[in-house]
């Protein structure tokens, strides 16, 4: 079965699961719902502010994809920090911030981002080849030695995920990760965005960032059989000097398989993304569906009427039931 009339032909939107929300965002435009501790539902607007430059880049392919990674990162952190400051203060109280410097607030948001980018990249690039090292003796050759640093990046990657997963607050992301899915695979599928649609939709999707994860990792192995891994320090350089490379070509191939997903046989490529979103997504509630209808309707709706910069917007807890809160955009 090809790719129905309704994927072929409808925007291409992502998302991204919060802490008692969900953000979506489309070419130009993102919105984040939360549901706060009385019920109500509150929104979040940031718009997609991008040079003529980076523009073009993302068109650019095996560059396009690090952009898209950066600017989404940097986008992200701002809908993450709403959710977290916001879902558990009470709304009738007035919130109160010093308001900071715009180049201060980017600054600020960038250097987080970087260092937790690096961070992330030293546990889980540069200790799978010290690991790997450890067994020169018993696995000298080349093959031997990139097989068990993926065995090893692998094996940190399920473990710091199923490790995270344990925890209350962090099982009520992924909940939501699976509200986003189910959101995003119904309205490609044309279904209409009810609760009881979205529920039947599937929690899994190939263009996930999971998904992505997963592919540095099969990537990076591949393309580091094409470079020296002797002595180590030279292993070390490659691996540093080669992240770019490896984000870039998954990138690609995360666009890839999203293209194939309804080509028998073909399909099959994906679902290593597919079986790691089974422990990054669980299964929402009938709340967090709405959550999440919410936050995709608000967005295709300013998507179509233009909108100023907003924070922080409610929808009471009363209005967030009415069927007519959750129909779709047309």
């Amino acid at each position: 079965m090809m790719a129905t009339k309704q994927q072929q032909s409808c925007p291409v939107y992502g998302g991204q699961a919060l802490v008692e929300g969900v953000m979506f965002g489309g070419a130009k435009d993102t919105v984040t719902a939360i549901r706060r501790t009385d019920g109500s539902i509150h929104y979040f607007y940031a718009k997609k502010q991008s040079s003529p430059t980076v523009q073009t880049l993302k068109k650019v392919p095996f560059v396009r994809g690090v952009v898209a990674l950066a600017e989404s990162a940097v986008l992200g952190s701002k809908h993450l920090n709403y959710s977290s400051d916001r879902y558990d203060v009470d709304p009738n109280e007035p919130i109160v911030e010093e308001e900071p410097s715009k180049l201060a607030m980017v600054l600020g948001v960038a250097a987080v981002t970087i260092l937790s980018f690096f961070f992330g990249k030293f546990v889980f690039t540069l200790i799978p080849v010290f690991l790997a090292e450890l067994f020169q003796t018993w696995a000298p050759s080349k093959t031997a030695q990139i097989l068990l640093e993926t065995f090893f990046k692998l094996s940190l990657l399920l473990g710091y995920i199923a490790l995270v997963s344990m925890t209350p607050l962090i099982k009520r992301v992924f909940q939501y990760h699976g509200a986003e899915h189910k959101v995003i695979n119904a309205y490609e599928a044309g279904d209409e965005l009810t609760v009881d649609n979205v529920k039947k939709a599937s929690r899994l999707h190939y263009r996930c960032g999971s998904s992505f994860i997963l592919f540095t990792v099969i990537v990076g192995m591949f393309i580091y059989f094409l470079v020296p891994t002797d002595p180590l320090w030279l292993r070390v350089v490659n691996r540093i000097l080669l992240i770019p490379v490896v984000l870039g070509v998954s990138f690609e191939v995360l666009q890839f398989t999203n293209k194939l997903r309804d080509i028998p046989v073909l399909k099959y490529v994906g679902y290593p993304g597919l079986w790691l979103q089974l422990l990054t997504t669980k299964e929402p509630d009938e709340r967090q569906i709405e959550v999440a209808i919410h936050s995709f309707n608000k967005l295709r709706e300013y998507e179509q009427v233009g909108v100023q910069a907003f924070d922080d917007v409610p929808i009471t807890y009363d209005e967030a039931l009415e069927p007519s809160a959750l129909e779709p955009s047309k």
